[in-house]
C-alpha cells in the first residue's frame, strides 16, 4: 500500500480550509494531489522509506495532528493505486483506515457491483448488468472480446484491467479540481416550485462563495434534478463569461429549472455543479456602466469577509433567512 486517499470532515463551506491540510499532507510527501473540497491523494511511496513506517502508520500520524493541529477528523482509504485507495475510502471510518494490500486485490474487488468501479458510468453499468456482468468478479472473468463488444475496444480493454486490480493511475501533484458540486436534499417529495427555487438560491450562493474563496470561477453551471421515482434529468448552461458572482449564477440556475418545464414534479434533490474552473485572475469580466451590478460585487466582498470571520450564515439573503 502506498497511497492514501484522505477525506477530512469539513463542513462544504469551509473548503478554503483545504490549503492548509493539504500542507500537513506535503510534511509527508510532496506528491499531494487535491480533491476539492475535502480530500487528497497522497502518493508515500518515498515517505514509507524515508520515515521507516508503512502507509498505515503514517495515516494514523496523519489523523492525530489533523486533529490536534487544525481540530479535523478525517477518513483514510489506503491501496496500492489511487483507484483502490479511492474505493477504500468508501469503506473507511473515522478512527479506523480501510486498507488494501496488494494480496487481497482481487478479493476485495470481485463481490463489489460494477458502478462502484470509477469511471463506470450509469449507462455503461446498466449495459453490463443486462448481460449478467453485474459484479467486478464476473467482468474479471468475462472474455476480453465480450467486455470489448459490449462497450467498444479501449472501453473493454482498460474496464477488464481494472475489475482484476490493475491499477495505472497516478497521483498527479497540485492537480486542480476542474467543478465544484453542492445539492439541497428535501424532506420529503416536494411539489412547490417556490421551494424549488429557493434550493437553487440557497445552492448558487454556496458555490458562489466557494468559488471566491478559492479564487476560483467557472465557465459553465449544470443542474441535476432528482425525482421521487429515482429518474433525473441533467442540463448544462455554458456561462456569457467566467465568474464567481452568485447573481450571475443563481440567474444561470433559475433559467436552468425555467427550461426543464417541471408542472407538478415531486422533486426529491436538487444539485448544482460548477465545471471548467479556472483562476480568478486568468478571467476577464465585461466592463458595464450599471452602477448597480458594481454596487452589488461591492457588497459581495464585504458579506464574504463577513462568513469568514462570524461563520456561512452570518450573511444571506432574506428569502433564505426567513
Amino acid at each position: 500500500m502506498t497511497v492514501l486517499c484522505v477525506r477530512f470532515l469539513l463542513p462544504p463551506m469551509y473548503e478554503a480550509a483545504l490549503p492548509r491540510l493539504l500542507g500537513l499532507l506535503e510534511e509527508f510527501t510532496p506528491v499531494v494531489q487535491a480533491l476539492p473540497p475535502d480530500g487528497a491523494l497522497a502518493d508515500l511511496r518515498g515517505a514509507e522509506r524515508y520515515f521507516g513506517r508503512t502507509a498505515l502508520e503514517l495515516a494514523s500520524v496523519i489523523r492525530v495532528r489533523a486533529l490536534a493541529l487544525h481540530g479535523v477528523d478525517c477518513v483514510i482509504g489506503a491501496g496500492p493505486g489511487p483507484m483502490l485507495a479511492r474505493m477504500a475510502l468508501r469503506d473507511a471510518r473515522p478512527g479506523l483506515t480501510r486498507a488494501v494490500p496488494e494480496d487481497e486485490v482481487r478479493e476485495f474487488l470481485a463481490g463489489r457491483p460494477v458502478a462502484a468501479l470509477p469511471g463506470v458510468g450509469a449507462r455503461t453499468a446498466r449495459t453490463l448488468c443486462e448481460y449478467g456482468l453485474d459484479t467486478l468478479g464476473r467482468v474479471a472473468a468475462a472474455p476480453l472480446s465480450t467486455l470489448q463488444r459490449l462497450i467498444g475496444a479501449r472501453a473493454g480493454r482498460e474496464l477488464r484491467e481494472k475489475a482484476n486490480g490493475v491499477d495505472r493511475g497516478r497521483v498527479v501533484p497540485n492537480a486542480v479540481s476542474r467543478s465544484l458540486a453542492t445539492e439541497r436534499p428535501f424532506t420529503r417529495d416536494e411539489l412547490d416550485p417556490g421551494r424549488h427555487r429557493r434550493a437553487l438560491l440557497s445552492a448558487a450562493e454556496e458555490l458562489g462563495a466557494r468559488l471566491r474563496a478559492v479564487d476560483k470561477v467557472c465557465r459553465s453551471l449544470t443542474l441535476t434534478v432528482r425525482y421521487a421515482d429515482r429518474s433525473a434529468t441533467t442540463r448544462t448552461r455554458t456561462l456569457p463569461e467566467p465568474t464567481a458572482h452568485s447573481a450571475a449564477l443563481v440567474g444561470a440556475a433559475y433559467g436552468l429549472y425555467e427550461a426543464l418545464g417541471l408542472q407538478r414534479a415531486r422533486v426529491r434533490v436538487i444539485a448544482l455543479r460548477a465545471e471548467g474552473l479556472d483562476p480568478a485572475e486568468q478571467a476577464s469580466h465585461q466592463l458595464t456602466f450599471d452602477p448597480v451590478d458594481e454596487k452589488v460585487r461591492r457588497l459581495e466582498e464585504v458579506a464574504d469577509r463577513a462568513r469568514a470571520k462570524f461563520g456561512p450564515r452570518a450573511v444571506m439573503p432574506g428569502t433564505l433567512a426567513a
